[in-house]
């Protein structure tokens, strides 16, 4: 099994020693890679939940390698990562959102001279009540109100230091150490709390702390690596630094006493209340919040950076700027490695980017870029029905994904890691602008050589829409693309006018399976087969130019007009045209399929010819799928009465139906299985049951042989809506480190949920013992009780028990605790 996916900037990482490599947090796993080459190299795994911090333990020697490891699954792990080999674990039982362990920042020999404990201090999520076990009745406990806490570990004994709680918040947060480790702080709302760490820490020692005063929320906060100094940052995107902070409170623990020291107002410019500090200084640039804040390691300079994705460096004495712009996307953590020519910026898994970049310092270069998987874009209300940017390289193990700023990524499942990026329309845009430009639709070849993509521009109060087909070339193996022909309004209709615009939208694109062509189906009522000029080169060498241009167009009449609605667009067709829904080709080219509305067109797309017309379902078709050698035909539909329907292409009818809501279908290459990705309805039975049987879980894959409506097996799945299947056919040799015995698999199913988080899997072999099986009672229970479809001709289909795989299904419980990943198969 393989997973990925996961956010390269849940955390902030953390350099080796030596600085060759860095370690980040993803997912339950820390992943380690190469500074040199930005590829990963390495994996610690052990944790059962997210992991939220990792510390490197400075090293005399860059030859020793070890880090502590914190989670949500209330373990604190200490790790060889040169391995990589656990050596210790300590468990607190309680979710931690972040730990420092300020021991580590001094020196190795003080280390040991006079700390025998080493000592971490955690910000935890505690929820538990406290109850009198004298008392015979209690009342019913209610939420504990402060449920964040700032707790003391002694890792040397692997326990929490009792009684010892220093703050409580509403919801954890993340503490911050100077760079010495002496002090470390949180942020509370309009303040920052700060504590002086002992020289010689015992377990109950009573820690001083002050309180620094805002008006506004702050958002970030960092220590001068050698001076009194704290810079924080706020929602609006001022800065402010306070200096000598602490002068009577840590000097007092200190033993030194001053008399004169803040003394009057006057004497301390900008200090709030009664603040221990010298001075504070306010520095205004970022239109908005500050995500980012890091000293330089000599202290001359402040890094700053915000929402606007500019890296912003201050000089400290002076407050002169400089900037690093156009990163493209929202910062969130400025990381210093041992190395000074050497750094890290993570931009903010949003809309645009999951990337962490290593600059060299100080002319902050791009130097390589660890790419993750990018989420899906923002899409404006009322058009998610239109998009489905997403498709899959089955030969290679690709997927292009549509993402923020207008972008094609291409993503290798296997690797984990970003291939390229294609800029599907070149446009200025910057984080929370409004959306102008949708890309709705991107389509693969099945050799991977060749991409479709369909955009449409909003119209502004009516006027300036605007659907544009793009035909995309690629002659690399790294997926760079280049344009090779741009189609405006690709099928608009003078006799047809839309609501929100007149423009007709491309509802599907589908790519022959050997030759260079490609159809393309509209709303509008009608498709159009394009075929690429390179199709007649070998005919005429004389023609040279390798454009797309429109080789047939077809469409479907019927006897009255219709309103067909999708998302938040109404087409309206007075010329008797039904809406081309969704389109598809035969394994070896011959028929086209595409979908009328509620009826299955079959063409000969050579001849532009209709051959036949079968139908006809309750809703309207939103996908078709030929299974293996095209002897069957998948088709799903949406709606109030949805349905998943297999047809028999010999006999021209149905063979089964289910009234089910299908997200995706997956059908593999030269065989005759397919997978569903099915949504659990959300009736009250449902609900009781996804409680009670489903663990919480939303969605269903069901494994299909397109002969027998007796599914071959079935898996409970989280965040199924706006999810993806997908076969990839792969080289064995290519998942060979992945198999721990047995055959590599050459074919794998692919499940990717809504955050684009995913796992590969072999549905038929050893592995899917880790998977959770579901008895074909459990699906019935969920299904509403009636004759849908073609049920209700046909008759209901007889009672069945789901059959195992004898030599491979074994049923596993899932895991109880509430914060396990959202695939209940992963291995924990």
């Amino acid at each position: 099994m393989i997973r990925g996916g996961r956010s390269h900037v849940s955390s902030p990482p953390a350099f080796s020693n030596d600085a060759k490599r860095l370690l980040v947090c993803t997912g339950n796993t820390v992943s380690i890679f190469s500074t040199s080459t930005g590829l990963q190299i390495k994996s610690l795994e052990g944790h059962a939940a997210e992991v939220t911090t990792v510390t490197v333990e400075p090293a005399a020697s860059k030859v020793l390698c070890y880090c502590w490891t914190a989670s949500l699954d209330g373990s604190i792990k200490y790790w060889d990562f040169s391995v990589p080999e656990l050596l210790k674990t300590v468990d607190i039982k309680l979710p931690i959102f972040s730990m420092v362990i300020p021991s580590l920042l001094g020196q190795p020999t003080e280390r040991n001279e006079k700390q025998h404990n080493i000592f971490a201090y955690v910000s935890v999520e505690d929820t538990r009540e406290t109850t009198n076990p004298r008392k015979k009745k209690q009342p019913k406990p209610k939420p504990k109100p402060l449920s964040g806490r700032i707790c003391k570990c002694n890792l040397t004994e692997s326990r929490l230091a009792g009684g010892v709680t220093l703050a409580e918040m509403k919801v954890p947060q993340v503490i911050t150490i100077s760079p010495s480790g002496k002090y470390f702080g949180i942020r509370k709302h309009h303040k920052l709390l700060i504590w002086k760490v002992p020289d010689v820490e015992s377990e109950r020692m009573v820690m001083r702390k002050i309180t620094l005063h805002h008006t506004k929320k702050m958002t970030v906060l960092a220590f001068h690596p050698t001076q009194r100094i704290v810079a924080a940052g706020d929602v609006t995107g001022r800065i402010l630094i306070w200096r000598r902070f602490g002068d009577k409170t840590f000097a007092v623990s200190d033993g030194l006493v001053d008399g004169n020291l803040m003394s009057s107002e006057e004497e301390r410019p900008g200090v709030r209340d009664n603040d221990d500090a010298d001075s504070c200084t306010t520095w205004h640039w970022h239109p908005s919040q500050v995500n980012v804040l890091n000293f330089s390691s000599d202290g001359a300079y402040l890094y700053s950076g915000g929402q606007e994705g500019v890296l912003v460096v201050w000089q400290l004495d002076t407050g002169k700027k400089k900037f690093l712009p156009r990163i493209g996307s929202p910062l969130l953590y400025f990381t210093f490695s041992p190395d000074p020519s050497l750094s890290s910026v993570s931009l903010q898994m949003s809309s645009a980017d999951n990337q962490i970049h290593l600059l060299k310092m100080p002319s902050m270069e791009i130097l390589k870029s660890i790419s993750g998987i990018k989420l899906p874009c923002s899409v404006p209300e009322g058009y998610e029905a239109l998009c489905r940017g997403i498709a899959f390289d089955q030969s290679a193990g690709l997927v292009a994904l549509h993402t923020g700023n207008y972008c094609i990524q291409f993503y290798s499942l296997l690797d984990d890691r970003g291939i390229s990026e294609v800029q599907v329309c070149e446009r200025n845009h910057q984080p929370g602008d409004d959306v102008t430009v949708v890309v709705t639709l991107v389509a693969l070849s099945q050799d991977g050589s060749m991409m479709s993509t369909a955009e449409l521009k909003i119209a502004e109060e009516g006027i300036g829409g605007l659907v544009c087909l793009k035909f995309w070339a690629s002659g690399s193996q790294n997926k760079e693309f280049s344009l090779s022909t741009v189609i405006y309004e690709p099928h608009r209709n003078s006799q047809l006018w839309l609501l929100w615009y007149r423009d007709a939208g491309i509802s599907a694109i589908a790519f022959h399976p050997t030759r260079r062509v490609a159809v393309s189906s509209s709303y509008a009522g009608d498709f159009k087969v394009w075929i690429c000029h390179d199709e007649f080169q070998q005919k005429d060498p004389m023609l040279q130019n390798s454009g797309w241009s429109c080789h047939a167009v077809g469409s479907y009449k019927y006897g009255s007009s219709f309103i067909f609605s999708c998302g938040a667009v109404n087409y309206i067709s007075p010329c008797r045209k039904k809406a081309m829904t969704a389109a598809a080709f035969s394994a070896d080219g011959s028929v086209l399929a595409v979908a009328a509305e509620t009826l299955i067109t079959l063409w000969d797309p050579d001849e532009n010819v209709l051959v036949a017309v079968i139908g006809e379902t309750l809703a309207p078709i939103m996908s078709l799928s030929f299974v293996g050698k095209s002897e069957y035909l998948v088709a799903t539909s949406r709606g109030s009465k949805p349905q998943l329907s297999v047809w028999s292409m010999s006999k021209l009818s149905a063979s089964w139906s289910y009234m089910l809501q299908i997200e995706a279908v997956a059908t593999a290459v030269d065989a005759s299985s397919f997978a569903v990705l099915a949504l659990l309805p959300e009736s009250p039975k449902c609900k009781e049951l996804n409680g009670t049987v489903f663990q919480g879980r939303d969605g269903v894959i069901l494994l299909f042989n397109a002969t027998d409506p007796v599914p071959v097996a079935s898996w409970s799945v989280r965040k199924a809506k706006g999810g993806f299947l997908a076969f990839l056919q792969v080289n064995p040799s290519s998942i060979q480190e992945y198999i721990s015995d047995g055959k590599p698999p050459q074919t794998l199913l692919a499940y990717m949920n809504a955050d684009h988080e995913y796992v590969l899997f072999d549905p038929y072999g050893e592995e899917t013992h880790e998977l959770s099986v579901i008895h074909r009672e459990d699906l019935l229970a969920s299904e509403e009780s009636g004759h849908y479809g073609y049920a209700s001709i046909y008759g209901e289909l007889p009672e069945f028990q789901l059959k195992k795989n004898q030599a491979t299904w074994t049923p596993s419980a899932p895991s109880e605790k509430p914060w396990e990943t959202i695939f209940n198969w992963f291995i924990t």
